[in-house]
């Protein structure tokens, strides 16, 4: 098995080329939905935030109100890391379990959706691929503005709170540029998906662990013959 490092930017089009990667079959493990899993009542990361950010970002049920903590967040960069110290954690605690999940189901490679792929820099030794998806900064703009109903400013505050896209172009190995028709962007999808698909870069893995199994086996059977050998007639 491999991994491949998904990310982009807010409102650059990474959901829904993820979206793509799914119908085609791919194992997919979305961070945007693990975060909000690991942040509800009664898990550790929901007490912590309550305690640093105060019952005030809280809904009448308890959930955590993502509107208004995200409102405090992106215009602080100091509350933002802490955000990201209190939740980073129990983010990839449960990726790790969701990626074990799917080796074990003989999947080769996994593509994990990472917000903050470039940003952290935590999980790119573990990766064989990055992509990322890609739009110019004024369509990226327009487009949160309209799916948010924010303001210019404060669209532009939660833009200017990840590393530029543009930035992130030369860091990854594959991009997918999602600033025109979405027809062409579907199509470059499609085309990582069929080179992935081809890459052999999952037998090494494999073939380790069948070595490891093997080894295992073959001391299995010499301990059983020991034993034999010296068991009373």
């Amino acid at each position: 098995m491999f991994l491949v490092g998904l990310t982009g930017g807010i409102a650059s089009g990474k959901s829904s080329v993820l979206q793509v990667f799914q119908q085609l079959g791919c194992a997919v493990i979305d961070v945007d939905v693990i975060a909000r899993h690991v942040v509800q009542p009664g898990y550790p990361a929901h007490q912590r935030i309550v305690e640093a950010f105060g019952p005030e970002i809280l809904l009448e049920n308890g959930d955590i109100n993502r509107k208004a903590l995200g409102d405090l967040v992106f215009k602080q960069p100091d509350r933002r890391h802490l955000l990201n110290t209190i939740t980073h954690p129990e983010i990839q605690k449960e990726m790790m379990r969701e990626t074990v999940k799917y080796f074990l189901r003989g999947y080769r490679y996994v593509i994990l959706d990472i917000p903050l792929l470039f940003e952290t820099k935590k999980l790119l030794k573990y990766l064989k691929h990055t992509v990322v998806v890609y739009c110019d900064r004024d369509t990226q703009l327009a487009r949160l503005m309209r799916r948010n109903s924010l303001s210019r400013e404060d669209a532009e505050a939660r833009i200017n709170a990840q590393l530029p896209l543009k930035d992130k172009v030369h860091l990854a190995g594959h991009v997918l540029d999602n600033s025109g028709e979405w027809s062409l962007t579907k199509r470059q999808t499609v085309l990582l998906y069929a080179e992935l698909e081809r890459s052999l870069e999952y037998l090494p893995l494999r073939l380790g662990i069948l070595a490891g199994l093997a080894c295992v086996i073959s001391l299995l059977h010499l301990l059983a013959r020991c034993l034999m050998a010296h068991a009373p007639a």
